[in-house]
């Protein structure tokens, strides 16, 4: 028996990386004697081998005609109402549809400073957040913009709505997020973990409908998926976050008993970036923007104070 079938093209095929050669094997595109085959396979005499060398992927973004809600755009940057559902910048099972694609095709000018996947990118929402973003439109706005972000001078405000009555008018919540222990796509509250970072948010309840809370919610640092962690924390998740709840529709029934069944009231998770302020680059002067609540929230609400209403009667 000869060597791995993984290891017998890496020794031949020294400008590629083991891992894409893994992956032609995975994907069938490299085969012995025209069959698929295991990377373990081991090679024998007159075996042969048919590699088909699939296309790069581009290093950055292609330009994508998606319809944007532009909210304000200078010389110096632009300011993006983001629809939930569309990513920031591609990755990983996400390489088309993104915020960054979209901003290829509209704008003429971004930043280069994120890298050839990231232009313009100062800071992101989650694919499921929709909201304000702020887009740079070249390296000195990128800069002076990326200090505000690091020094904690630009203020975000969130709209959230959340499982449950929360107590407290108001709160600060202070706890460290890190890695989780076991879900690599999840962030966790822990303490002394070598991923752990300090995380601060401040809220404040603007209604209490049925057993739900609508939340202004102020994060003062900007940790992966702190909002969404923080909540959970304090036992209100947020509605329909299926990573933290596993729950990603909520439908009428749900509201009224708590059992599953009956007509969708949402199908997207309950946050919203609905405002942001901070120093203007060239003028720096203090701006301030707003992206709408979307019609879907506000539609839930009004489902909520509707079923509430018809069950104290």
């Amino acid at each position: 028996m000869g060597c791995r079938f993984d290891a017998f093209l890496a020794q031949r095929l020294s400008e590629f990386s083991r891992v894409r050669l893994r992956e032609m094997i995975d994907k069938g595109a490299a085969t012995v004697n025209d069959q698929s085959r295991k990377a373990s396979y081991r090679m024998r005499a007159g075996d042969r081998i048919s590699l088909i060398v699939p296309a790069e992927r581009p290093s950055g973004p292609i330009a994508e005609d998606i319809p944007l809600d532009i909210l304000y755009e200078d010389d110096q940057l632009a300011v993006i109402n983001k629809p939930h559902g569309m990513v920031v910048h591609p990755a990983k099972g996400h390489w088309q549809g993104t915020l960054t694609a979209a901003l290829a095709h509209h704008l003429e000018q971004l930043s280069d400073i994120g890298g050839q996947t990231r232009p313009g990118i100062v800071h992101r929402l989650d694919r499921d957040t929709s909201g304000v973003i702020v887009v740079a439109k070249n390296d000195a706005a990128h800069l002076a913009l990326a200090k505000q972000f690091e020094q904690r001078e630009v203020t975000k405000e969130y709209f959230a709505i959340c499982y449950g009555r929360v107590d407290r008018d108001r709160d600060m919540i202070d706890a460290p997020i890190g890695a989780h222990r076991h879900q690599r796509e999840k962030m966790a509250i822990r303490e002394g973990h070598s991923t752990s970072r300090d995380a601060s948010t401040f809220y404040e309840v603007d209604q209490r409908i049925g057993n739900f809370s609508t939340l202004r919610v102020f994060p003062k640092t900007g940790r992966t998926h702190q909002i969404r962690v923080h909540l959970n924390h304090i036992g209100h998740p947020i509605v329909c976050d299926v990573l933290y709840t596993g729950q990603r529709t909520i439908t009428e029934r749900q509201v009224q008993r708590g059992t599953p069944g009956g007509p969708d009231l949402l199908t997207r998770m309950a946050l919203h970036a609905h405002r942001i302020s901070f120093e203007h680059p060239k003028s720096q002067q203090k701006v301030a923007f707003e992206a709408p609540i979307p019609e879907s929230l506000t539609d839930f609400i009004t489902s909520l104070e509707r079923l509430t209403n018809s069950r104290s009667r």
